[in-house]
């Protein structure tokens, strides 16, 4: 408590809400390592102080520090800024140049708006965060770079993950360590002190008499949603300690500067969201992806029993020959009286399909189990042909594998 206490001296920081304490003990803990840390919050937050705090707790700390805003350099410059170029590469390149990462070596380099960088960008970033190698622009040369990295980002990463502008593998190669900062609007209790401390700042700085607030003043203040979070604080407050004569501030004052809002707004709200549940929502993704694939195989099974079901004795068991596989797949007749709704429920994935009582029971799971065999040996045994012909990822194919003992 005593470093978290010194920190936040430091830095300016104010307020004790238990998020935000959490936060700053989470950004000294990993200071002494070298893992990447990704900062997550909505914009006005602070951020780059968190990248400040690990920089300077960090044996690192008396090599350089560059913060790089991804979100303000032109798409088309933006690789000669993170790894320089050689003499000749473009018109007007003269001389050789450093980017930032060479700047920053032995350092750290924060990576603001991280979520901004285009998609060519993010496989240059990756390769750095993996080996410390680099190009500069025109140069055949690898370089190699020992830099810290911590990005930031306010928006969700994992919705961009499932929209194919952010790339899967940096998202957790970035996010070794991930720091959440709460929005102002829940650090009810700072603030005021935050709004007095920016208040108190400027009165000092232009020798002006300090400003107060009323109880109804405190009231608004707290209640307020703050879109712009402490960055907009801030700025109110120093407005209203330049431009009002009156140094006691009572509510209506403030209304002047903030006007009252009726709701917290929808994007906001979903991105103070996406904060808390990214691992959560990941997990959906991954989820929906393989609900579309029992639902297709569902669909498929019932196209193949309808084939059959009026040619065949309710109670008789019906052999599918399969060309390639040189074997047979014993299938149990489905009662005509089932549906797609009464056959897969995504919340009862063992759901058992209605069929004969006389007949074996056969699950989703014993299903899903002879799909993936099936698809494997016809692939020869090569996980990604058969993840492929499946319809989902490697990743899920591995864990299917892995969760149901597969022989491979």
């Amino acid at each position: 408590m005593a470093d978290i206490q010194s920190i936040k001296q430091r830095f300016g920081i104010v307020g004790n809400d238990p998020q935000l304490m959490h936060a700053i003990d989470v950004a000294v803990q990993v200071a002494v390592t070298d893992m990447s840390v990704l900062v997550m919050g909505e914009s006005g937050v602070g951020k780059e102080v968190f990248s400040k705090i690990i920089h300077t707790s960090s044996p690192r700390k008396h090599n350089k520090y560059i913060a790089v805003n991804c979100g303000a350099i032109p798409e088309g410059t933006i690789e000669s800024e993170l790894f320089g170029h050689v003499k000749g590469a473009f018109t007007n390149a003269d001389r050789d140049r450093k980017g930032y990462f060479a700047e920053a070596d032995k350092g750290t380099i924060f990576l603001d708006e991280v979520g901004e960088l285009p998609m060519n960008m993010q496989v240059k970033l990756l390769r750095v965060l993996e080996s410390g190698e680099y190009l500069p622009v025109g140069s055949s040369k690898t370089l190699h770079c020992d830099v810290r990295v911590v990005a930031a980002t306010n928006v969700n990463l994992i919705s961009a993950i499932e929209k194919g502008t952010f790339r899967e593998d940096l998202y957790y190669r970035l996010n070794q360590i991930s720091i959440s900062i709460p929005p102002l609007r829940k650090r009810k209790d700072d603030i005021y002190m935050l709004f007095k401390r920016f208040a108190v700042d400027q009165a000092e700085k232009y020798n002006m008499p300090h400003i107060s607030l009323t109880t109804d003043a405190r009231e608004y203040l707290k209640n307020y949603a703050w879109q712009g979070n402490v960055r907009q604080l801030k700025n109110i407050a120093e407005q209203i300690s330049i431009i009002e004569h009156d140094r006691e501030i009572n509510a209506e004052t403030l209304k002047r500067y903030i006007p009252p809002i009726t709701s917290l707004p929808v994007a906001i709200d979903n991105i103070e969201q996406s904060f808390d549940k990214d691992e959560a929502l990941y997990t959906i993704m991954q989820n929906k992806k393989d609900i579309a694939f029992l639902r297709s195989e569902v669909e498929q099974l019932k196209n193949v029993v309808g084939t059959f079901i009026n040619h065949m004795n309710p109670s008789t068991t019906l052999l599918l020959q399969d060309s390639n596989l040189h074997d047979t797949t014993p299938l149990q007749h489905i009662s005509s009286s089932v549906t797609e709704d009464n056959v897969f429920d995504a919340q009862e994935k063992e759901q058992v399909i209605e069929i004969d009582e006389k007949c074996p029971i056969m699950t989703l799971e014993e299903m899903e189990v002879q799909m993936i065999t099936s698809a494997l040996k016809r692939n020869n045994g090569h996980r990604a042909l058969a993840a492929k012909e499946l319809g989902i990822s490697e990743r899920t194919l591995y864990r299917k594998i892995s969760d149901y003992n597969i022989e491979v």
